[in-house]
């Protein structure tokens, strides 16, 4: 006979910052235990204030829980995240997944959940399609690879916090699909800020612009998140911001370079993300590449 698998019902949140604080509320308003930690004392703060329990560590936050969500800014933070997991104490038995969810190298990945099988934690590689603003919204699609039987016992999780979620099969599945995605996401940007630029300079109104377009056949998710803030021209609080962006950008060039894939729309678009940089608004939204179009 068959023991039915136990739902879960204790979660760890690592990375409290827009994208994760929004998933704990979610988790708690599922009717999950959540549990987090980050090492930033203020996105901690802002975590307790909502109703999240915080841990001292990643390894604490972790003990006892059926599934873990990560979500972090860089590789190193993946690496000592998953050297604090390794380091601690875990019950003989105890079933665990690791539900990575930031978009990184493949590699990093790849080695995190090498690092964790051997210590029996299971890894799903499940990036995010959406932003921190979508998040909170639970606007989110993501993106999920590794072992079915893991994205199964996972999946109240992500009915928790996410529109939808996509079973993509071998691990890293998930990564590749995020660099696809993320693809279209830096030439619809761009696309919609020329768009925009195009409009103002030809006389038209942009709100109305933007209105009119949103309900036809040139639209996308892109224009409809970011017009708004082209039209505004204001381009703060950031859903991600021209400095992190950069990463993303890197990332996509590598993978379409390893495949040896032309993407020359894609590369049309660099030089622009990159003068919103060198023009000081790094801390800004993507949506200010739209400044560089119209000053030229």
């Amino acid at each position: 006979m068959t023991t039915p698998i136990q739902p879960v019902q204790s979660v760890a949140v690592l990375g409290l910052g827009i994208m994760g604080s929004a998933l704990a509320r979610h988790l708690m308003a599922g009717g999950f235990a959540v549990r987090g930690f980050d090492p930033d004392p203020q996105a901690a703060q802002r975590a307790t204030d909502s109703g999240v329990v915080i841990a001292s560590s990643a390894d604490e936050a972790a003990q006892s829980v059926e599934c873990v969500l990560t979500s972090l800014p860089s590789e190193v933070a993946l690496t000592s995240t998953v050297d604090a997991l390794i380091g601690g104490v875990r019950p003989e038995g105890e079933k665990t997944v690791l539900i990575e969810l930031s978009t990184l190298s493949m590699d990093s990945k790849t080695m995190a959940r090498d690092r964790l099988s051997n210590y029996g934690i299971e890894m799903l590689d499940c990036p995010v399609s959406g932003t921190g603003a979508q998040a909170q919204t639970k606007d989110i699609v993501l993106y999920a690879s590794g072992t079915e039987d893991a994205y199964d016992f996972c999946r109240p999780v992500f009915d928790a916090v996410a529109r939808e979620s996509f079973f993509l099969g071998a691990f890293g599945n998930g990564t590749r699909m995020k660099f696809i995605a993320n693809h279209l996401v830096a030439i619809h940007n761009v696309a919609s800020a020329e768009a925009l630029a195009l409009a103002r300079k030809s006389g038209l109104d942009p709100q109305q612009v933007f209105d009119v377009i949103s309900s036809g056949a040139g639209t996308s998710r892109i224009f409809e998140l970011r017009g708004p803030m082209m039209v505004e021209g204001i381009y703060t609080p950031a859903t991600m911001k021209l400095d992190v962006w950069q990463k993303d950008m890197a990332l996509i060039q590598e993978f379409a370079m390893q495949l040896g894939a032309s993407t020359p729309l894609f590369e049309v678009t660099r030089p622009l993300y990159e003068a919103a940089n060198a023009a000081g608004l790094g801390d800004q939204d993507t949506a200010a590449v739209h400044e560089i179009l119209n000053r030229s």
